[in-house]
């Protein structure tokens, strides 16, 4: 389903990525893990094509992605969760959805939106209310939410466990397993590796932009480095 090559990204004089290739096949959990600075983020941008590439060349369903406008890649059926939300604070729960799924068939966004309620009610109690009078917790649920109406293929989701409560977290794992059962595959940047090695198929390590480590999930569970960094083992 993607396919990232050899991809480098700078900024400026500063390398943030290096020649760097990864896939995420259909249907699959991916991991992506490192420490702060490795160039995770860097890496989710240069996908959903809010940062230029130095080199490489990425592929989604075919198609080279790689230098188009970020809107025409989201059409294609990629979206792009952001570390942080980046919810507009002064818009209704509804008014998120509405606009995600602006260009969803109506028989399709009715789909989605009995699927974005059973996995969060309490979005729906709150459909009416501001984002930014939201808990942490339930901004990262409309976060999720917002991405899932615009109904993908793939979510790319960037940090998910943020700053949030463990009985949060878990939850927010638990319909991320949901959503992935429903057929969108998902790419997952996150620090929180014991829940993500448990929902995800495979897994890579970056450090200091460059690949590290790949493996199955099981293989970086078991991996001496990884338990070391991340597993606090």
């Amino acid at each position: 389903m993607l396919a990232v090559d050899g991809v480098s990204v700078s900024y400026g004089p500063i390398a943030a990525l290096r020649d760097v290739s990864l896939r995420v096949d259909a249907g699959e959990v991916v991991l992506l893990a490192g420490s702060n600075g490795a160039g995770k983020t860097t890496m989710l941008r240069a996908i959903s094509g809010t940062l230029p590439l130095s080199s490489g060349a990425i592929m989604f369903e075919g198609q080279q992605i790689s230098g188009r406008p970020a809107d025409r890649i989201a059409r294609l059926g990629l979206r792009h969760v952001p570390e942080g939300r980046r919810l507009w604070p002064s818009l209704s729960v509804q008014d998120h959805l509405d606009v995600a799924w602006h260009d969803v068939a109506p028989a399709r966004r009715r789909a989605l939106g009995g699927m974005i309620g059973d996995l969060f009610p309490r979005l729906t109690e709150r459909r009416r209310q501001r984002a930014g009078s939201l808990s942490g917790g339930e901004q990262q649920m409309l976060a999720i939410a917002r991405g899932l109406a615009a109904d993908p293929a793939l979510l790319l989701i960037d940090e998910l466990s943020l700053g949030l409560a463990p009985v949060v977290i878990r939850q927010l794992f638990d319909a991320l397993a949901r959503v992935n059962q429903a057929g969108v595959a998902l790419l997952l940047v996150e620090q929180t590796m014991p829940q993500a090695l448990a929902l995800a198929r495979r897994g890579y390590v970056l450090e200091t932009g460059r690949l590290a480590v790949e493996g199955t999930a099981a293989e970086l569970a078991g991996n001496e480095a990884v338990r070391r960094a991340y597993l606090s083992v």
